[in-house]
């Protein structure tokens, strides 16, 4: 009871806190445009913090300390990809997103494809940014429920209505601030339940001795998983709306750049930390499920330890949920309120909208959550269906003329129907989603560019 109390202590001053900032941040929310971007510029090394924590969820430890209990130090591929997809992100997208001006993938895309594919997108994008949000609610809220010894139901709520309330009440600006609060939480978190894991092992070479050595080669989950984690955790960084959204609060191009250097440098060491927790739990607790590798290491701990360690867990559910209800709000804000309503940003009812956008999106997803099936899996969905929008994003930088709007706007139909199915259908023939996913805009768009291709060598005839 001592350390489930303490443990909860902590947790509870520090949901307090977080309350505090965005208390004080809703006097900068004082415009729909204020309350979506921030109202300011912000500095790369913030920036990168906060697209860190935005993407380290409870799904993030858990889910990779899960599948490292199975298959060792190559399950640190999980987040490893993600760090990939925020350095190609820096060479490729950074600059020329920033010089755009768009703060929505939807926006961006409609500069080349026209306003159909515009709706197309926020459809797709509103859809996966649910589905990570149930994700994390639903894995989140068991393994916080475990630790305080509370219903997994209460906890979920409690934590859904938390972080609603604190976005629809400081916005963009204290989603920011509070994230990169987050951030450095969760890697106390992480260090101090690596540091422990090892302990009780006896060390990195009593690890070694115990596991068998493929459990410390990078390609034991094998290279189709490897990859496929590569392709959705680059696609997820492509076109998520709430990493446009962070780049777009940096003053210019330059400083894009460095903020996704940053992020992927603070992915990494994290993956490959929560992959070592589960192989330790592999080791210290051999005939486990493996969901509760993560779990077990915290439940070994001292008060005081455990208690920094669910504040991680926590500030890991507060981030990514903040992310998730900012860049929905915008995206139903933008693409939708705005057109339908033709109301200005700086109308008072714009800002009303927009914050109570906030919270229903951040509530919407509880009473999924709470019957959530298997949320490691849902979360590459997820991801998996951002790939076919980074797809897109490549050809409208890349290949501006390349296929079509009417093409653009098929393959986002056609990949969030086929790609769902597939998943639902277990990926047959041992075939990852996201394959699926990546397939379809390049076979749909390569078909609608036909006609210009015909089109192109009747007239070349015609010249000669």
């Amino acid at each position: 009871m001592e350390a489930n109390w303490t443990a909860m202590s902590l947790a509870v001053v520090y949901i307090l806190a977080m309350g505090v900032v965005s208390y004080a941040a809703r006097r900068f929310s004082n415009t729909a445009h204020n309350f979506t971007s921030g109202g300011t510029t912000y500095p790369a090394i913030l920036v990168g913090f906060l697209l860190m924590s935005e993407f380290i969820g409870t799904t993030a430890s858990v889910g990779t300390a899960q599948a490292s209990y199975k298959w060792g130090i190559s399950a640190a591929w999980n987040l490893v990809a993600l760090g990939i997809g925020f350095m190609l992100y820096a060479f490729l997208f950074a600059r020329k997103f920033k010089d755009l001006g768009e703060n929505t993938i939807s926006g961006a895309l409609a500069r080349t494809y026209g306003a159909p594919t515009k709706i197309a997108t926020s459809v797709i994008m509103i859809f996966a940014l649910q589905i990570v949000a149930v994700s994390v609610y639903a894995s989140g809220g068991a393994v916080l429920a475990g630790l305080l010894k509370i219903d997994r139901s209460l906890a979920i709520v409690f934590t859904g209505l938390f972080a609603a309330l604190y976005v629809g009440m400081g916005g963009m600006r204290s989603v920011i601030y509070t994230n990169v609060m987050h951030a450095v939480v969760k890697y106390i978190g992480i260090i101090v339940a690596t540091a422990f894991a090892l302990s009780q092992v006896g060390g990195w070479s009593e690890l070694r001795a115990q596991l068998p050595p493929a459990m410390f080669t990078v390609d034991n989950a094998g290279w189709p998983q490897i990859l496929a984690w590569i392709l959705a955790g680059t696609g997820a960084v492509f076109s998520t709306q709430y990493v446009l959204q962070a780049i777009s609060t940096v003053g210019d191009a330059g400083k894009a750049q460095k903020a996704s250097f940053y992020t992927s440098v603070l992915l990494i060491p994290f993956g490959i930390a929560a992959a070592i927790c589960g192989m330790c739990a592999a080791v210290l607790f051999p005939k486990i499920n493996s969901l509760q590798a993560f779990p077990m290491i915290v439940a070994q701990m001292d008060s005081m330890m455990a208690a920094v360690v669910v504040a991680g867990l926590a500030a890991s559910l507060f981030g990514t949920i903040s992310a998730i209800s900012i860049g929905t709000a915008t995206l139903l804000y933008k693409d939708f309120y705005l057109p339908i309503t033709g109301k200005a940003a700086g109308d008072s009812q714009s800002l009303r909208f927009v914050r109570v956008a906030a919270i229903v999106v951040g509530l919407l997803p509880i009473p999924l959550a709470i019957f959530a099936p298997d949320v490691l899996k849902v979360t590459f969905l997820a991801k998996s269906l951002r790939l076919t929008l980074a797809v897109l994003v490549l050809f409208i930088f890349y290949a501006p003329t390349f296929g079509s709007p009417k093409g653009a706007v098929t393959s986002i139909v056609l990949s969030l129907f086929l790609t769902i199915g597939w998943y639902m259908a277990g990926d047959p023939y041992g075939i990852d989603n996201a394959y699926i996913a990546l397939v379809i805009p390049l076979i749909v768009m390569s078909i609608s560019h036909l006609p210009r291709l015909m089109t192109s060598g009747r007239a070349m005839r015609d010249t000669a």
